[in-house]
């Protein structure tokens, strides 16, 4: 005979915190930084460069859909971030919405 109930409680691990919104932010800004810095490489390179045609067009087709990849890229918000966790079980222990007077 059990005298003693323990409840299954969910333990929390920090690798499963999301990444903060500066920490994401920041990330994109460095990666849109990187894509239009390689845009103005291939600017430069397709202007003073004596290469064949197929090479200045490859240099110039790099530096037309460079910006859209890196704007694409920026406003990708949470790309890498794991899926939110189910909650399907209500925490027992929490006052309803409708009740916060009870606890006050």
């Amino acid at each position: 005979m059990k005298l003693f109930h323990r409840r299954k409680t969910t333990v929390h691990q920090v690798t499963d915190a999301q990444p903060s919104l500066s920490a994401d932010i920041r990330k994109r800004e460095i990666s849109y930084v990187i894509k239009m810095s390689i845009r103005v490489v291939c600017l430069i390179l397709a202007v003073t460069v004596p290469a064949p045609v197929w090479v200045r067009a490859l240099l110039i087709g790099g530096a037309v859909l460079l910006p859209y990849l890196a704007v694409i890229g920026a406003n990708e918000r949470g790309k890498d971030l794991p899926p939110p966790q189910d909650m399907d079980g209500a925490n027992q222990n929490e006052i309803p919405r409708h009740r916060r007077e009870i606890g006050s």
